[in-house]
């Protein structure tokens, strides 16, 4: 029963979550829709058409119908960059478009306090908040004539501190004097107030903790500033390395790992894939195993992975091995069941022997299913390849992201995943471009 009340606890919480994400997500969409509405009016001014072709609607199984949108490309990319710059402060967008940042200056409010005899007195407090690696100069101040003394502070941006304002008054906690207001307005333990630029709350235990203002710009640590990634941390790890090698190493032996798994799991899968689709003893045989091994996913193999074959780069290539071998089984099967019997009949009634039928007929019409696969399991190679470096690599694009990330070196992790997306991205279009050219017949029947 405490697991089910748990559970429902869980979920409600990724409820609450996910509802407070929907603004976000119905304003990227109507940024999408804007920008589709404005392309749609500047396209019509410059090529207006009000022939056929100008009136052709979406044909399912026409896969002319629906092409990707050059300009629409371009716009997402840019507006990417647009948002992430804004919400980062970056030099590279215009000012105009930042966010609110962090707040840095001066704060300034004051507290009243109240001794145990009930004399009450007040005292300012002035807080200077300085950016990260700042180092701040506390202004003089005037202490003050009553028993409440004036204070001062330093807070670096994006954090809080605590004020032991009773440290330097007449009165202190341990002798009954407590915080009553602040900026004329009544607090009580564990009670905060927003003031100018910042919080200000009394913790259950007297003191006062002091926030300033964090704005809507992401901290670094959190979100680097695309300039960071881009401009100082590749031009860093290009000319110096990391953790002993070179940028070019670390990608080398990552694209490395990931064609060779791919490859095996290529020349084991299509294979294996044909046969399931020819043969219903092998179908029956393997597909079981297929079924049962596909949504495994190759995360969860690490521990076996290591106890077989160690932590070399054989453990790393078969992990990515069984992470392309499935897809590729069932593209390959899938590729086979869904040749046209006429087809088949047909090359039979000409003569054709079974040999010819497989080399003429069934292996050039699964050959579209084959290469959709491949597409999706270098994809997934690409995304295993964290999870095989982490098998005690000292090379490689996987591993140099998780050591950052222990590190926090958030620009790190970012130009890594950049750099994994880019080069997955690059293969992706080459498959699709071998597509092209060795299966031109593809959605022609």
């Amino acid at each position: 029963m405490n697991v089910i009340l748990m559970l429902w606890n869980e979920l409600v919480a990724i409820t609450i979550q996910f509802i407070a994400s929907l603004p976000y997500f119905a304003a990227y969409i109507g940024i999408i829709l804007a920008t589709l509405a404005v392309w749609r009016v500047v396209k019509r001014s410059l090529t207006p058409k009000k022939d056929f072709g100008s009136l052709k609607t979406v044909t399912f199984g026409d896969e002319s119908a629906v092409s990707s949108n050059f300009v629409a490309s371009v716009v997402s990319v840019v507006l990417i960059f647009l948002i992430w710059g804004s919400f980062t402060g970056s030099r590279f967008v215009p000012s105009f478009l930042h966010m609110p940042g962090a707040f840095s200056g001066e704060l300034i409010f004051t507290y009243t306090a109240e001794n145990a005899e009930g004399v009450q007195d007040d005292a300012e407090v002035r807080v200077i908040v300085h950016k990260l690696g700042e180092e701040p100069t506390l202004p003089q101040i005037e202490i003050g004539k009553g028993w409440a003394k004036n204070d001062v502070l330093a807070v670096q941006t994006y954090r809080s501190k605590l004020l032991l304002w009773d440290k330097n008054d007449d009165f202190d906690r341990k002798a009954g004097a407590k915080i009553v207001s602040i900026n004329g307005q009544a607090v009580t333990p564990g009670s905060s107030l927003e003031i100018a630029n910042g919080r200000v709350a009394v913790t259950d235990k007297g003191t006062i903790n002091v926030e300033p203002a964090t704005g809507w710009q992401m901290e670094p640590i959190w979100l680097p500033a695309p300039e960071s990634v881009f401009v100082f941390r590749l031009d860093q790890i290009w000319s110096e390395g990391y953790k002993n090698y070179s940028l070019g190493e670390h990608l080398g032996y990552s694209l490395f790992r990931v064609v060779v798994g791919f490859l095996f799991g290529a020349l084991i899968g299509i294979p294996l894939g044909y046969a399931m689709g020819l043969n219903d003893w092998f179908r029956g045989w393997f597909d079981p195993i297929v079924e049962f091994m596909r949504p495994v996913p190759p995360l969860a193999l690490i521990p076996l992975i290591i106890i077989w074959f160690g932590i070399g780069e054989v453990g790393k290539v078969i992990l990515l091995t069984l992470a392309a071998l499935w897809i590729m089984t069932i593209a390959a099967r899938a590729g086979v069941s869904g040749v046209r019997i006429s087809k088949v009949h047909a090359a039979y009634s000409l003569g054709a022997s079974k040999w010819q039928i497989m080399r003429f007929v069934i292996i050039p019409n699964s050959l579209p299913e084959i290469f959709t696969g491949a597409r999706v399991a270098m994809g997934v190679c690409w995304g295993t390849v964290v999870a095989a470096e982490l098998v005690a690599a000292e090379k490689g694009i996987g591993m140099m992201i998780m050591t950052a990330s222990k590190f926090q070196q958030t620009d790190i992790v970012i130009l890594g995943i950049v750099i994994i997306g880019i080069i997955g991205f690059g293969i992706d279009m080459f498959v699709r471009w071998l597509e092209r050219v060795l299966v031109p017949w593809k959605g022609r029947g």
